[in-house]
């Protein structure tokens, strides 16, 4: 290819020293027809105030809608939910039949749950809020023939804007390109837009483009006619989608699946109870007093007390708000506390490129070197065509480079060299001269640098240039042409070679992307950057390089499923936008996966809101930071990485505390509903209350074990959670009618022996279960923490104390059983906790090979986890495959 034909295929006016990647689509965004004839206004006179009041009234101010949430009714919503109602009709009964006692623990147990769960998660959703803060809140605009100064909220579609540089963009709004006096303007603008679309450059906008709400000009100065205002605009429709309702959370679900299977078999049960016991006095007595129904409606709060898992949300609560409380000291915040269990189910990572991949600051790549220099001149030569005091990002980074790796060149300056005169780069000839004199032998010589095509024009051309300048464009580098002249010689111009610049990968990047790989997470990048740029990028993390551009997502001749499957298989999207970044995440989680979204961005707001977690890495915007669920406070994507550590710690906890309360409510439920009815004998309510306090507290604890980190995304197996439960429960049923039968009938102690016997049994066995559940494979494999172990055994020697020594009289009904049978029991309940340990392995193994394989090709959810499976699968060899590719692609860089 000729340098001509080359030229021709860059932008004969870009007015800066960059190549643009070859055959790349520009997303053009336009205004709608409809508002065409309202964009025809006068440059220098402006609209009438009949006009703006007349436009107001049509449009609206400019401003965002908001729905701010009640701090009360937030509050309030920690009282909902199927265990909280349930506690909550606890609570009245209680106060109804007078039981104070457990009136006073249950309310204790609603409030302690609210609270914790309001003051970890309590924020403003000022998401909105920040959006609209970061608009400019006055503008200069023509009225009537005036320039004068508005509020921002006042401007109205076809007002006139006064653009210049430093100011906040309060519109979207058409340049003109005129200048203040109607004349044409001497340069184009230049804008800020990266926290809005991700953009890592300063963009060029000329006469007829739009600027957007929220950006900064940067260079030059225009009119500009407002297009678009408040929830119209570019932002707006980012506040817009941000406003959108999220899903019911997927942790709430579970404690919601939860705690209405626990309820409906405890109410069942216990009406039949209640039925039997009023049924029973009526037969006794011939009649049913209200006195005797207030009685056994009291004994049935108790037991619904001791078999309801009315701490299930404390303790849940306060284990995520310890693992909350440790990931702040490794300078991640958690704003919403449910995050933190969600993060371990997270399969596939969403990462914004521009500022979180990389530094988001242009810097010196390797050169292309001309025969005769080496990569030193080409800095030094570079560095004297620079201007200094600049805050262009181009001049910045050759400064920069030149300062940190040539030996000759310090803080503005150059040892052995002296800048006699230089010449800016000028936008009409692409170029920057600067004449040099050499100190130690006084000879001058001429620097240029500037777009590549002119230099090498000026060198007289150069094929092997020509073909670099064609491959950093192909692989998004940005590239700059070095001439000099002989010495002394005026226009003997020489090509010394070819910059290239790129915004690098942050230095922790690529080992974070492996570690996330290693932790079983399909990253994909999202950026609002070209093709070209996301794939190198890609390709030096060590990430696949099937990027694709925005169009598959947005286009409408393609089905969902169709598009889910491009998502599915990329390794990220290229010339995204607000909408695109939302479709993306709703796509991936409409096929089942778990989506956290990292961003920095307001365009990244709506899909962080949207993600299962959003994450804000360090340096968001406001906008970002309030729509996350997670903030990063150090720079980088590392944090993420102890935030997937400790957030499966987390789920293993709860699963763990699930699974033990479960079995727990089902072993009661059992036992006392068939030895009610088939024996009619009942514990005393002080025991059953015992049981509820004292091991549910204890098992707050549970948020300080030791628990073994799983290499793969967690889930809810929410079917093998209650069939193990249930099975461990029956097992644990056996032996409590063993107990009974063997205490009562063989050994016959007396009624207020067998009392407290019953409770030391059915304190400890169940309470033992804790160390099996912790683990799905043999307990011993994962030794639980001291403090934990400190803690449950010590509530069973409180049991055994009050057990040994009968509550030391508090009831004539409970009597006491002396150590040595209290040992016993303890004893018994230790060997059946290594029963039930042995049996859980064997079920899960059970559940694993014969339901896994056979009974879930009948589930209808079947096809879409399996195909999830296999695309997750095909997912990771494809990775593995593109990252040996990129390695050796790096190498040859």
């Amino acid at each position: 290819m000729t340098v001509a034909a080359h030229d021709e295929r860059l932008e004969e006016d870009e007015a800066t020293p960059l190549t643009s990647p070859p055959n790349e689509r520009a997303w053009v965004d336009e205004v709608a027809p409809h508002l065409e004839p309202y964009l025809q206004t006068l440059p220098t006179q402006g609209l009438s105030e009949e006009q703006v009041a007349e436009r107001r009234d049509r449009f609206g101010r400019n401003e965002f809608l908001e729905n701010k949430r009640n701090k009360l009714l937030h509050f309030l919503s920690f009282f909902t939910g199927a265990i909280s109602y349930l506690m909550e009709i606890s609570v009245i009964l209680t106060a109804v039949t007078g039981d104070w006692v457990d009136f006073g623990i249950i309310l204790g147990l609603l409030f302690a749950n609210a609270i914790i769960g309001y003051v970890e998660e309590a924020r403003a959703d000022s998401a909105v809020e920040a959006l609209k803060n970061s608009l400019a809140l006055k503008s200069r605009v023509y009225r009537n023939g005036r320039i004068i100064e508005v509020d921002s909220v006042d401007l109205v579609v076809g007002d006139v804007l006064v653009l210049r540089l430093g100011d906040i963009v309060p519109a979207d709004a058409r340049l003109l390109g005129v200048d203040t006096t109607g004349a044409p303007a001497q340069t184009d603008l230049y804008v800020d837009q990266s926290a809005l679309t991700g953009e890592s450059l300063l963009v060029k906008k000329r006469q007829g483009d739009l600027v957007y709400s929220s950006c900064v000009i940067k260079q030059g100065q225009q009119l500009g006619v407002v297009a678009r205002t408040g929830p119209d605009t570019f932002i707006g429709r980012a506040a817009a989608l941000i406003n959108v309702t999220r899903d019911e959370g997927n942790f709430q679900k579970v404690v919601n699946y939860i705690g209405n299977f626990l309820i409906i078999i405890s109410v069942v049960l216990v009406m039949v109870l209640f039925i039997y016991d009023l049924v029973e006095l009526r037969v006794r007595n011939g009649v049913v007093t209200p006195a005797d129904v207030l009685a056994t409606i009291k004994e049935m709060v108790i037991l619904t007390i001791a078999a309801i898992p009315v701490g299930l949300p404390t303790v849940m609560s306060v284990t995520m708000a310890v693992g909350a409380k440790e990931l702040a000291k490794r300078q991640v915040i958690v704003k919403r506390l449910t995050a933190v269990e969600e993060l371990s189910s997270v399969s596939i990572l969403c990462t914004d490129k521009t500022g979180t991949l990389t530094l988001n600051e242009l810097s010196f790549d390797e050169p292309h070197v001309a025969k005769n220099f080496s990569k030193d001149d080409i800095l030094l030569y570079g560095y004297l065509a620079s201007e200094g005091g600049t805050q262009d990002p181009i001049e910045n980074a050759v400064r920069t480079a030149a300062e940190a790796e040539h030996p000759q060149v310090g803080p503005n300056e150059v040892h052995g060299y002296r800048v006699v005169s230089f010449v800016p780069f000028n936008p009409n000839d692409k170029i920057a001269y600067a004449t040099v004199e050499e100190l130690g032998t006084r000879n001058k010589f001429k620097v240029a640098k500037g777009a590549p095509h002119v230099i090498i024009d000026l060198a007289g051309g150069s094929s092997s240039a020509i073909e670099a300048v064609e491959d950093f464009a192909a692989r998004g580098l940005r590239a700059l042409g070095v001439a000099r002249t002989r010495d002394n010689t005026e226009d003997d111009w020489e090509l010394v070679g070819l910059m290239s610049l790129i915004d690098p990968p942050r230095p922790d990047s690529a080992h974070t992307l492996s570690e996330c790989q290693r932790y079983g997470l399909s990253v994909k990048m999202i950026t609002g950057d070209a093709d070209s740029i996301a794939k190198e990028v890609a390709a030096r993390l060590g990430m696949g390089t099937l990027i694709l551009d925005a169009e598959y997502v947005a286009t409408k001749n393609r089905s969902d499923e169709e598009v889910t499957d491009d998502c599915v298989r990329a390794d990220g999207f290229a010339r995204v936008i607000p909408e695109h970044k939302y479709r993306v995440v709703d796509l991936l989680q409409k096929r089942g996966y778990f989506v956290a979204m990292t961003g920095d961005g307001v365009n990244d707001a709506a899909a962080l809101k949207k993600a299962n977690v959003g994450i804000a890495v360090h340096g968001s915007t406001d906008a970002a930071r309030s729509a996350a669920d997670i903030v990063l406070l150090s720079s980088g994507l590392s944090p993420i990485i102890e935030g997937i550590k400790m957030s499966r710690i987390i789920f293993q906890r709860l699963r763990s505390y699930a699974l033990y309360r479960i079995t727990a409510t089902i072993h009661i439920l059992i036992f006392f509903f068939v030895i009610t009815i088939a024996e009619d004998w009942q514990m005393p309510p002080i025991f059953l209350i015992l049981i509820s306090v004292l091991n549910d507290a204890a098992t707050l604890i549970m948020a300080v074990d030791n628990v073994s980190i799983s290499p793969v995304p967690e889930k809810w197996q929410l079917q093998l959670l209650v069939f193990l439960s249930s099975m461990l429960a029956i097992i644990l049923s056996l032996f409590s009618f063993a107990h009974f039968f063997i205490l009562r009938d063989i050994l016959k102690i007396t009624s207020g022996q067998l009392a407290s016997a019953m409770y030391l049994h059915i304190s400890s066995a169940p309470h033992f279960v804790i160390f099996s559940t912790r683990v799905e494979s043999f307990c011993w494999r994962n030794i639980p923490a001291w403090p934990f172990t400190a803690v449950v055994m010590g509530t069973q020697v409180i049991a055994l104390v009050i057990s040994v020594y009968g509550f030391f009289g508090y009831d004539p009904n409970i009597e006491s059983i002396g150590w040595p049978m209290g040992l016993a029991i303890i004893g018994i309940s230790l060997a059946t906790f290594v029963v039930t340990d042995i049996a859980k392995v064997f079920l899960i193994w059970f559940w694993n090979t014969y339901y896994e394989n056979y009974g879930r090709s009948s589930s209808k959810d079947y096809p879409s986890n399996s195909k999830q499976e296999a695309e997750m699968h095909t997912r990771t060899g494809y990775d593995r495959a593109l990252r040996r590719e990129s390695t050796s692609s790096v190498r040859s860089f």
